[in-house]
């Protein structure tokens, strides 16, 4: 796919968090299919944008550089851990988000090649460990938010009200 996805500042901070995740250092094009493969190709960054945000890494001083051949492999340096770490919670949710986006491309593919599902022991997708209901509920949430677009003010209230409570009982752990 193409087109900006994310701005320059997430695709440096998913940089370092790929950086931070290997001892070893790594380069360009490591990284660019670690992106793409994280997406299952939802994100595949071009050497034209992963490189000069390398760069910009390096003369940060979040990254260290070192020559092996013609390539150069990039290595996360202590400033950049510190700032890594300042900025994990973005991080996180930026690889969640790549997390979300390769699971509704499975979803998608296999929608689109008319295969089936395959589960598990507990029903859910193996492709994306969605059980079917959670995909119907979403579907038909969504379809209702949309049905309600042009609502009233008063009913835009009652239905955030609704959200509001349904996002509460959501985000409670046991």
């Amino acid at each position: 796919m193409r087109g900006r996805k994310f701005s320059a500042a997430d695709l440096a901070l998913m940089l370092l968090s790929l950086l931070a995740e290997q001892d070893a250092p790594r380069h360009g094009y490591e990284l660019i299919n670690a992106l793409n493969e994280r997406s299952n190709g939802f994100y595949k960054p071009s050497p034209g944008t992963v490189y000069p945000a390398l760069a910009a890494l390096h003369a940060e001083g979040f990254a260290t550089v070192e020559a092996a051949g013609s390539r150069k492999h990039y290595r996360l340096s202590d400033a950049g851990r510190a700032h890594l770490d300042a900025q994990r919670e973005q991080a996180d949710r930026l690889f969640a988000g790549l997390r979300h986006v390769s699971r509704k491309m499975a979803w998608m593919q296999r929608t689109l090649a008319n295969e089936d599902m395959e589960t598990g022991p507990e029903g859910e997708d193996l492709a994306t460990g969605w059980v079917p209901a959670f995909v119907q509920q979403r579907r038909a949430l969504k379809q209702a938010l949309f049905e309600a677009s042009d609502a009233c003010p008063n009913e835009q209230r009652r239905i955030a009200a609704i959200l509001a409570r349904a996002v509460a009982e959501i985000q409670q752990k046991d």
